[in-house]
């Protein structure tokens, strides 16, 4: 029961703060772009209550590597190239992601190297901040991967959608009602675990054990 407990602190900021980074960057795009539906709502926030969702945060304490935050509302009819702009703001979420888990990595081994030079002591708050950086380095790289997959509602699929031609990312479109259930399936059936964990350990790996830092 206590390594759950600690297993649970240890994770709490890197998923409340991985959630929110995402959507906050989803917002602070769209403004930027010409939509101030996010700002109007006030959702250009860093403050986790204005962006999570009490159900997804929840799935993501229990399975630690999928959930989901309150989603951004835009109003596409505002922005100068609706499909264009559009791509540009999903891929913002996954992005800070994994700005967010380099950032994490880079002070992990900072705080590293300052223990091994002597400059700073190993003492027992440096264990679980140390802890939670790794927890920020897969948080966050799992948050990016997982919004990656093209399906809509998803990132991904989104960014899909700017990609295709117009007349194919209209009948992408149309599985959007549906896109939920299939990533539920994908998810029960492993499916999602099959194909992104192997991605997921070698970009941490990369960042946590491969010395480049």
């Amino acid at each position: 029961m206590e390594s759950i407990v600690q297993n649970l602190i240890i994770y709490a900021v890197p998923i409340l703060f991985g959630l929110t980074i995402h959507e906050f960057a989803h917002g602070l795009l769209a403004d930027r772009l010409g939509d101030s539906t996010p700002r109007e709502m006030g959702r250009l926030t860093l403050n986790p209550l204005a962006h999570l969702d009490l159900i997804g945060t929840v799935v993501f304490f229990v399975t630690q590597a999928f959930g989901w935050a309150k989603p951004i509302a835009i109003n596409p009819e505002n922005l100068k190239s609706p499909r264009r702009d559009m791509m540009w703001i999903a891929l913002a979420g996954p992005f800070a992601n994994f700005a967010l888990a380099l950032f994490c990595a880079l002070v992990y081994h900072a705080l590293n190297y300052l223990v091994i030079s002597g400059i700073l002591a190993a003492g027992w708050l440096l264990v679980p901040l140390q802890q939670m950086l790794v927890a920020g380095v897969v948080v966050n790289i799992s948050l990016g991967l997982i919004n990656l997959i093209p399906i809509p509602p998803l990132d991904g699929g989104r960014i899909l959608a700017g990609i295709l031609p117009e007349t194919a990312s209209v009948y992408l479109q149309k599985i959007d009602s549906y896109g939920a259930i299939i990533l539920i399936v994908l998810v029960l059936s492993d499916s999602v675990s099959f194909l992104l964990f192997p991605l997921l350990s070698t970009l941490t790996n990369l960042l946590l054990y491969s010395g480049r830092f």
